[in-house]
């Protein structure tokens, strides 16, 4: 994997360059808001770039919203007006001094309330906030699509909720699923769509013609909420 860049108008974009055996050309941005680029073997790379300079307000506008999506890139400060992002939306961030610990959303804000407000303790208790509204919605997700399931006999598989750097989700050859603590900041339908993504694994285990015939009669609506986490250009 090469590393290139593109210099459109004032920005660097940084990219790695990867050939495969394929027909056309994918650009994806990582979670992490990396942007690799795989291309057909023998392509140019003036050709390359050529493609990218058309996409690259899209590609730039994604490396944006990825870094919303903390600390999977930068980091944080945790201090009062920091904006944080939960289901899809910006919140700020408003500390305020008491005895009870606890969280809540209000009027687009992120309340915490803590005897203790430093960055520190801050950062813990809304990444353990995140990872507990994680192990609250994930699962009722599954439920919602796993019905959709129904003719193929396969078993509800068990959720684990983790960090992942590079993948929103994946499924392990024992059928469970993997599923990003990050998504909890994505809109609901970007969750739906890791989950049946994933789900459809379970039936084609390869992204071959069955699988995405298969993922787009579950959720005919899932390149949409796809375009929220990465892009593939064909």
């Amino acid at each position: 994997m090469d590393e290139h860049k593109l210099i459109y108008g004032s920005k660097e974009i940084k990219y790695q360059l990867v050939f495969d055996k394929r027909k056309s050309l994918n650009i994806k941005v990582l979670p992490s808001g990396q942007l690799v680029i795989t291309a057909p073997d023998g392509t140019d790379i003036e050709k390359i770039n050529e493609k990218l300079k058309l996409k690259a307000p899209w590609i730039l506008k994604q490396m944006d919203y990825f870094q919303t999506f903390q600390p999977l890139t930068s980091e944080r400060k945790y201090i009062n007006g920091e904006s944080h992002l939960y289901s899809g939306r910006q919140y700020r961030l408003r500390a305020v001094v008491g005895n009870e610990e606890c969280i809540k959303i209000s009027s687009g804000w992120i309340q915490i309330t803590s005897a203790n407000i430093s960055n520190a303790n801050l950062k813990k208790m809304i990444d353990l906030w995140y990872l507990e509204k994680a192990k609250n919605r994930f699962p009722k997700i599954l439920d919602l699509m796993i019905p959709k399931f129904e003719k193929f006999n396969i078993t509800k598989p068990e959720i684990v909720i983790r960090k992942m750097q590079k993948r929103w989700g994946s499924c392990t050859s024992k059928g469970k699923i993997i599923l990003n603590t990050e998504l909890i900041k994505a809109p609901k339908g970007s969750i739906e769509y890791v989950v049946v993504h994933e789900l459809c694994h379970l039936v084609h285990r390869k992204h071959n013609k069955k699988f995405y015939a298969l993922q787009e009669k579950i959720m005919p609506d899932w390149k949409r909420w796809k375009d929220k986490l990465e892009y593939c250009l064909a």
